[in-house]
């Protein structure tokens, strides 16, 4: 089983894929918690780039190191997971491509779309979970996050966005989602954390 989290910076996606890797591991499921960026040796070297506040990058480049990672990712850690049986979490994927720099950077969507198919060799999730909230509100959270983690000034380049950006992410999300029914499934990411696992569990086929 694929499941990904997506979602505006500060939304929770971090407690709830932790919350949701304990529920399979009390179950006897084996599972692989990764990221985007970062989530192989490759990404890591581009998260520098890519979440770096100091780095002026158009957004053509941006998308072709998001695809970048994303392709070494899949080819190295995901599918070799999925091959074992693993039930693999990934924070953010494919749809945070198509959100961010189409709806946020105003790049054509299909060809997002097309180019991201590409990247994943077809390896869409069985599961999209985008964690929904107001953006100012998330914005503190991961703002507060970053300080407290000495992240701002080397991961804080989408949280220093205006926040006209991450409104337009937000309604970015919901219209995907709204065109992709069948996979993604919003959820209100202001509930508490027991809450918003619950609203996830209800959505995941074996746990209905």
């Amino acid at each position: 089983m694929f499941i990904t989290l997506e979602g505006i910076e500060g939304s929770g996606k971090t407690t709830l894929i932790e919350n949701l890797a304990d529920v399979f591991r009390t179950l006897n499921h084996e599972v692989l918690v990764t990221r985007e960026p970062g989530g192989c040796a490759l990404g890591r070297e581009l998260r520098q780039m890519l979440l770096n506040p100091e780095t002026e990058i158009c957004p053509e480049a941006e998308l072709f190191l998001f695809l970048a990672d994303r392709a070494q990712h899949v080819a190295e850690v995901i599918r070799p997971a999925l091959k074992r049986g693993e039930v693999v979490l990934c924070d953010r994927y494919a749809d945070s491509t198509v959100v961010y720099q189409g709806y946020g950077r105003g790049l054509d969507i299909e060809k997002l779309r097309s180019l991201n198919d590409v990247a994943i060799g077809g390896l869409w999730p069985d599961r999209t979970f985008v964690l929904d909230m107001d953006p100012a509100d998330a914005l503190k959270r991961a703002r507060r996050r970053n300080a407290e983690l000495g992240l701002s000034e080397k991961e804080g380049r989408f949280e220093a966005e205006q926040m006209p950006f991450h409104t337009r992410i937000r309604e970015g999300f919901k219209l995907w989602a709204a065109h992709n029914t069948k996979r993604i499934v919003v959820l209100d990411a202001a509930d508490s954390p027991e809450g918003l696992m619950h609203q996830a569990l209800a959505n995941i086929d074996m746990f209905e």
